[in-house]
């Protein structure tokens, strides 16, 4: 209920003055709130790199993933829920891209559009509770993101499950195009720009309550199962892990 409130507390937050919709102001106070409202929701967030002409505002020559990436090696401790923090980060920088760092507050469940799409659906008329979801980009290279309750911070430390462990080429039998996205691991947080005019937007907002990723998991490879041909050619991380 605390997290469903306190979203719904920044999203009943008047215009401010002398902004409109359509202009350009409008749309960064509407950016700047839907953000402030991720944070608010408990998903802590960092800076990371934006699209810039046809390259990424990153100073990293041919970078091979433009605007998808924290431009700082430090994102895991710079991640913050701090609504004063984040707004100083956008201010300073409007036109970048956040990522949320998962494994703190909650996991990501990561899949291909068409298996993502297909999944949400089978798990609507399932009557399964779904939690926060979100789009980023289409087509080929498309996926759907499934925000869920971590499973990356247990009470025994030796125990963390890193994020690497189930994005290695061997797990991809077991699950097919599913990327799991918990402690050592982040995705951009919407709204947020793709190059070539894409975006990451939500479906179901960060207000709803996180579910236990296990309840999703079978619709979720089932899906990918069903799509793995046509995910051949999905992108890999976009940031190295360890450095």
């Amino acid at each position: 209920m605390q997290r469903q409130s306190r979203f719904s507390t920044w999203l009943r937050r008047r215009p401010r003055s002398g902004t409109n919709a359509g202009t350009d102001a409008g749309a960064a106070d509407a950016r700047e709130d839907l953000l402030l409202a991720a944070a608010a929701a408990g998903f802590p967030l960092a800076q990371a790199a934006y699209p810039e002409g046809y390259g990424c505002s990153c100073d990293r020559i041919g970078c091979p993933t433009p605007g998808r990436h924290p431009v700082s090696f430090a994102w895991q401790t710079q991640a913050s829920i701090d609504a004063e923090q984040v707004a100083h980060w956008l201010r300073a920088q409007p036109e970048a891209n956040f990522i949320t760092a998962t494994g703190i507050d909650h996991d990501v469940l990561d899949v291909p559009t068409e298996a993502g799409h297909s999944a949400l659906a089978r798990l609507e008329s399932e009557g399964v509770e779904i939690g926060p979801v979100a789009v980023s980009g289409d087509g080929p290279q498309g996926r759907v993101l499934f925000f869920t309750a971590t499973r990356g911070t247990p009470d025994d430390e030796d125990e963390w499950w890193p994020c690497e462990l189930d994005c290695h080429p061997e797990t991809m039998d077991e699950h097919p195009g599913l990327r799991w996205h918990c402690r050592g691991s982040y995705v951009l947080v919407p709204p947020a720009r793709l190059p070539s005019q894409g975006s990451v937007t939500w479906l179901r907002g960060p207000e709803l309550p996180l579910p236990d990723p296990l309840t999703l998991l079978e619709a979720l490879t089932d899906a990918c199962a069903k799509y793995a041909d046509e995910d051949a050619g999905h992108e890999s991380a976009a940031w190295p892990l360890r450095h």
